[in-house]
């Protein structure tokens, strides 16, 4: 399995996306569609952008009883994304009913891969507002081993616990790390963050980039210098 760059699509219209998607003339980088896009333009968008050749992480975070999540994994399994997730924290019963809704009948099905703990939160807000005592890398960890267990592809977690993963569930299984920034760059709202650079050393297959690149003065240029630091 080849490294890439996904760009983070957190966009409040089709049009805005389109035209930031147009910057890159034949280019047809990956990008991840969020909540933000999704809720605003619907099914519609991610057709819109696949038909234009760009592969797909539909990053809508499913957490609800196992059924409900069934149900909706189906729907979005004809969408024919590439990737999509939900939150590891719903356990197995809701991982496992995911993947059979996601699977469709002729056995494919998209990569699926479960949120460990956000990039936005740390040891300190896990205890406090989660309620969480446990280190968050054991925790990161025993979500990726459920999610493994489970059947699922990989995991959503921070670069920093990337190489982790690997030793724990495998090289093959799918570490997808948001927080990720540039080293002269502003980190934001993310607490757990490392350079392309750095995430490529310590494992990660897929970084998710947004901002850095989004609202770089030239986003092309931005996105070629996170894919030659990030993949070589």
């Amino acid at each position: 399995m080849g490294k890439d760059v996904i760009i983070a699509c957190d966009f409040p219209s089709k049009e805005k996306t389109l035209a930031f998607l147009d910057k890159f003339e034949g280019k047809k980088p990956f990008v991840k569609i969020g909540m933000e896009l999704f809720y605003a333009e619907g099914p519609s968008i991610v057709r819109e952008i696949k038909a234009r050749g760009h592969k797909i992480f539909l990053d809508l975070k499913l957490h609800d009883i196992p059924n409900t999540v069934k149900s909706a994994m189906k729907v979005l399994s004809s969408l024919d994304v590439d990737m999509t997730n939900l939150h590891a924290s719903g356990a197995m019963p809701m991982m496992q009913g995911a993947l059979e809704g996601l699977t469709r009948a002729d056995g494919t099905r998209p990569i699926l891969i479960a949120v460990t703990q956000l990039t936005s939160t740390d040891q300190e807000t896990m205890e406090r507002d989660l309620l969480i005592r446990e280190p968050i890398a054991e925790v990161v960890m025993h979500y990726a081993s459920n999610a493994k267990t489970a059947g699922l592809d990989g995991v959503v977690c921070s670069p920093l616990e990337a190489g982790k993963v690997h030793e724990r569930c495998g090289k093959d299984f799918v570490t997808v790390t948001p927080g990720v920034r540039f080293a002269d760059g502003d980190v934001g709202y993310q607490k757990r963050v490392m350079t392309p650079a750095e995430a490529n050393r310590i494992g990660s297959d897929y970084i998710v980039v947004g901002r850095p690149i989004t609202a770089a003065e030239d986003p092309v240029a931005a996105y070629e210098r996170c894919c030659r630091e990030f993949i070589g």
